[in-house]
């Protein structure tokens, strides 16, 4: 619980962007702004997601040398890993013309949307390098135990965001713009408080850091494997989220504002779920590199009653109170009562979803990333056999049970795993 409750913390920060960004947008007089900063940020969390192992292979291959006392392996992965994000992160802002038209040509907003999401993309994607050393090193944090480092990371992030994409939009009277640029000034301030936050919590460690090694090649292999995996992995989600937005942009900007919405309720219960996968990854890893089997099964048995638990909550909350929940996001009525015809996917979400949740923290704790890949191109196969079946009818319910299916295979595929493997 020591770890587990300020991933928790952190974690319910961290979609406060995206919280934050859709309400300011709801309020700015039409739809086309919510739907513009949902593509927009699609189109930033399409690029950090195909990099998602930077914090996943990270912090589980971190969490390992520590159960194992390997001094000289937290090192290496910390300067691999960090020094990897940056040059990812420059590239990106190069090649952010033809990435943003690409993007956009995709998902295929209308040409409302599309205007302004390209205005979010090319202001935010500025923040590229500064978001993933940040993740980089939030998962090296968490793997050597320290849960605490990264929520006050994400906390001050969310703050300096709030006071300055509402300053931006209200005081300095930018609109739209200004919550693009709170948000690229929040990222870099994080960065450099996270750079400075690790030189100075675990100086002996970055004592022992150098240039010279952090593109070093030997004993990275295991390294690459790992992030294979997850890259492929995070490709097959990019995919499937990608298709949701699409479809979603395809009926309409009343229907791509309501998908928005419930997403962001989706992000802000798996956010939570993570901050308790995060101890999985901690805790799992490093009983797993100690090889204390007895005690890597004890925490997976605890991580599912805390699960259990936390999911009940946001049932309750999205079943019972979902028009007040929607009010919050926009003064839109009629983008409010589009979505009380379908608030029922927002509470079926988190059950189906749970286990995958938990097994993703357990799996990168224990660097079992192909059976994470394989649950998800599983996963994947099933949503789109499901939607392209479905009668057309439907309309986008289609999409939601699809969306339903994907999660629920993920989590049974990975259960079967776990158990062929592990026990």
């Amino acid at each position: 619980m020591a770890i587990s409750l300020p991933a928790i913390v952190a974690n319910i920060a961290e979609p406060l962007l995206g919280l934050l960004d859709t309400g300011i947008a709801g309020h700015l007089g039409a739809p086309q702004f919510i739907g513009a900063v949902a593509v927009g940020a699609m189109m930033m969390n399409v690029l950090y997601w195909n990099f998602g192992f930077l914090r996943m292979g990270t912090s589980g291959l971190t969490a390992q040398a520590y159960g194992s006392g390997f001094h000289q392996e937290q090192v290496d992965t910390l300067q691999r890993s960090s020094a990897i994000a940056l040059v990812v992160g420059i590239v990106m802002v190069l090649l952010q013309a033809p990435i943003q038209w690409l993007l956009l040509w995709i998902m295929g907003p209308s040409p409302e949307v599309w205007a302004l999401a390209a205005t979010y993309f090319s202001i935010v994607v500025w923040g590229a390098p500064a978001v993933l050393v940040t993740m980089s090193i939030k998962g090296w944090l968490l793997g050597m135990q320290d849960s605490r480092s990264p929520m006050i990371i994400s906390i001050g992030v969310n703050v300096l965001n709030v006071i300055m994409s509402l300053i931006a939009v209200y005081v300095l009277d930018m609109g739209f713009k200004g919550i693009a640029l709170g948000t690229l000034t929040s990222v870099w301030v994080g960065a450099i408080y996270a750079c400075w936050r690790v030189r100075r919590k675990f100086a002996h460690i970055t004592r022992s850091l150098h240039f010279s090694r952090a593109f070093n090649l030997k004993g990275s292999g295991r390294f690459f494997k790992v992030s294979t995996d997850i890259f492929v992995r995070c490709i097959f989600m990019l995919i499937v989220n990608l298709f949701f937005i699409r479809a979603g942009a395809r009926s309409g900007d009343l229907v791509l504002a309501v998908n928005t919405m419930m997403q962001q309720l989706f992000h802000l219960y798996s956010y939570f779920m993570d901050g308790i996968a995060f101890a999985g990854e901690a805790v799992a890893g490093k009983y797993y590199g100690a090889q204390d089997h007895k005690h890597m099964h004890k925490c997976v048995r605890w991580l599912f009653v805390w699960s259990t638990a936390t999911t009940m909550i946001f049932v309750i909350a999205y079943s019972i109170f979902p028009h007040p929940i929607f009010s919050m996001f926009t003064s839109q009525q009629q983008v409010v009562d589009i979505a009380m015809y379908y608030h029922w996917w927002c509470s079926l979400v988190p059950i189906v979803s749970m286990a995958a949740f938990v097994w993703d923290g357990v799996f990168i704790g224990v660097t079992a990333t192909r059976g994470m890949l394989t649950a998800v191109a599983t996963a994947c196969a099933v949503f789109f056999i499901l939607y392209f079946t479905l009668p057309t009818s439907l309309g986008n319910h289609a999409l939601w049970i699809s969306f339903i299916a994907f999660l629920t295979t993920r989590s049974l595929v990975q259960t079967i795993i776990w158990f062929r493997k592990f026990c």
